[in-house]
């Protein structure tokens, strides 16, 4: 494969600076559209916010032809050709949304090359005649976005994306790129096996997203906790909560909207219609609090995002990091929280127990949550072991997690464990019965509760020993204990039940080392204002009042043109202009994200506002 020509990397900077705005590629944005522009096929794992979309755009514009981009998202294809249309770029798309008029539209002008970029779902290219449009027309490359899609292991697999090995085979000569911000080296291999990417190169970007504040809390009252977090530190703030169930994420929005908050639900179990108004409201208002299952928000391009919200155990860390990098794209300082408790461990283990597929998935699964579970109850930076489990090894500690703001101390849990795997062993072995945590729990604190007598468990020799800790330490021991493997769920009830390791520590060939929480407020202690009121934070007065104005302007521009804000300017760009004052659209054109069809379309009008202080 021939190198780049100088020509090609001055036209990719040159559409960069023209029509994005930007001066310089960030990262490894530069090598990766120079060997697309070549003709080379490539993998690009680079973290959400990382300008994913730059490293196919951009060659779109320079090579020849039209860029066929195939995305899962039809509720956003909308929203992105808007994006492109507002810097100038020619986009389209076709999917089921459209009526026969927008369609023929669309493909009549891919066919003359009138395009720039197509953007197509999935199951497209699974019919015959999309695949015999592309023949009639021109193909600079394809793009195939959220690319870990085809992972039978992942946590978003699309069964379309088995099929997408039919681009190479049928226009061998047209260079792919493949893209995604969640993979694993061995989903890596995965997908470029699937997808007959063996011979691209591979571009892997750092993970790491220093804006993001990762915290995991001890969940006690989980909605109250939120409610804090909203209040304290978000503000009207724009943020997603997730939560495992389509009841809990109803009563949650409920909850909030009671409380105040200006909420929002997301499921499947909602009408298609509903569905669709929640997430443009969501995409186009400032300030709205959307409440979901995880069918919502791959692909969401809203750049301020200002925290994701976890009330239910994330499934893996690749489900994670996918779902808390929907926060801070514009880079500015965001929080992802998480509110972690026993009932999540027990609640996922059971659910892996009675899941579908056989012994091999049912073991993914568990390896999955283990990587999980370690992450929750980790005495080190977050960040670093976070960024471990994506191959990232010796990242130094981040100063910006909860571990590295409060760090966690460990103490010898094994003489609890014991206790606590006794009463198990009791209950099972001499009186054939098997309980839930909870009444576990109550049989070593020595309560007299209905079911403890009506079981006769008060005879039990480890009934009333564990008067040293308190209820909620016991639950973080029996929590531990089923993170480690030390404890078993089994059945419908959640019951407990030994493990082979349980052995080891019952006869005292292995101590327990276990984690206690730092004492902190329902939020933190640490907890200050990171998102709106971050935004700003270090504006002068003056530049602060430009701010708002140019916001005010941008709402009012977004909604009579029906866009998002974000597609008219981002945070990050005004913030700069409220800081430059530039007085020209000449000095204006040097801010960063000022293309020039934007200068064209709002310079004057950007001016208008700056010379106006009312």
């Amino acid at each position: 494969m021939s190198s780049p020509t100088d020509l090609d990397t001055a036209d990719a900077l040159g559409v960069l600076r023209r029509v994005f705005g930007y001066d310089a590629f960030r990262g490894c944005q530069q090598e990766v559209v120079e060997h697309v522009v070549a003709g080379g096929d490539a993998l690009v794992l680079m973290p959400t916010g990382g300008g994913k979309s730059l490293c196919y755009q951009i060659p779109a514009l320079v090579r020849d032809g039209v860029a066929v981009v195939v995305s899962p998202l039809i509720a956003l294809m909308q929203d992105q050709v808007d994006a492109l249309t507002a810097v100038g770029v020619r986009a389209g798309f076709l999917n089921s949304t459209q009526d026969l008029d927008a369609r023929r539209q669309v493909e009549r002008a891919f066919v003359a090359g009138e395009l720039d970029l197509l953007y197509l779902a999935p199951e497209a290219l699974g019919t015959r005649a999309v695949p015999q449009l592309l023949d009639r027309g021109r193909i600079s490359l394809f793009a195939i976005d959220e690319a870990h899609c085809v992972s039978q292991w992942g946590h978003d697999f699309r069964p379309d994306y088995l099929a997408l090995s039919m681009l190479h085979e049928r226009w061998p000569a047209v260079p792919r790129i493949a893209l995604t911000a969640t993979a694993t080296s061995a989903t890596r291999a995965e997908i470029a096996t699937r997808l007959q990417l063996t011979g691209a190169r591979h571009f892997v970007a750092s993970f790491d997203r220093p804006n993001i504040q990762y915290r995991i809390v001890p969940k006690r009252e989980p909605r109250r906790q939120l409610l804090a977090l909203l209040r304290d530190e978000h503000p009207g703030d724009a943020g997603i909560v997730y939560c495992l169930s389509r009841a809990s994420v109803d009563k949650t929005a409920e909850f909030l909207v009671a409380n105040g908050i200006a909420a929002l639900p997301y499921h499947a179990g909602l009408d298609a219609a509903t569905r669709a108004a929640n997430q443009q409201r969501f995409l186009r208002e400032d300030g709205l609090v959307m409440v979901a299952t995880i069918a919502f928000g791959m692909g969401i391009d809203k750049p301020d995002v200002r925290f994701v919200a976890h009330l239910d155990l994330p499934k893996s860390v690749e489900g994670y990091y996918q779902e808390t990098g929907r926060a801070g794209r514009d880079g500015l300082p965001s929080t992802a929280w998480l509110a972690y408790g026993l009932q999540d461990v027990v609640q996922q283990r059971k659910m892996i127990e009675t899941s579908e597929g056989d012994l091999a998935h049912r073991r993914n699964l568990a390896t999955h949550l283990d990587a999980m579970l370690a992450l929750c109850e980790t005495i080190r930076c977050r960040r670093a072991q976070l960024l471990e489990y994506f191959g990232e090894t010796g990242t130094a500690t981040c100063g910006n997690c909860d571990t590295c703001l409060e760090p966690p101390e460990t103490w010898d849990g094994t003489v609890p464990a014991q206790k606590l795997l006794s009463t198990v062993y009791r209950l099972d072995r001499e009186r054939n019965q098997r309980f839930g945590a909870g009444h576990c729990v109550d049989i070593l604190l020595g309560k007299q509760t209905d079911k403890i007598s009506q079981y006769g468990h008060d005879s039990l020799s480890t009934f009333g020993i564990g008067g040293d800790l308190r209820e909620p330490e016991w639950r973080a021991v029996v929590r531990q204990l089923l993170a480690e493997g030390l404890l078993a769920v089994e059945g419908d009830y959640g019951t407990l039940a030994l493990t082979d390791a349980s052995a080891e520590v019952l006869g005292r060939r292995r101590t327990v080392t276990l984690r206690r929480e730092p004492e902190r407020s329902v939020s933190s202690r640490s907890a200050k204002p990171r998102g709106a009121a971050t935004v700003v934070a270090d504006l002068t007065p003056q530049a602060t009042g430009v701010f708002e104005r140019l916001r005010a302007w941008r709402a009012a521009t977004a909604k009579q043109q029906g866009v998002p804000a974000y597609v008219i300017f981002h945070d990050a760009t005004l913030r700069q202009i409220a800081t430059d004052a530039p007085g020209s659209l000449a000095e204006l054109s040097r801010v960063s994200g000022v293309g020039e069809n934007k200068l064209a379309k709002y310079g004057e009008q950007i001016l208008a506002v700056l010379a106006d202080p009312t």
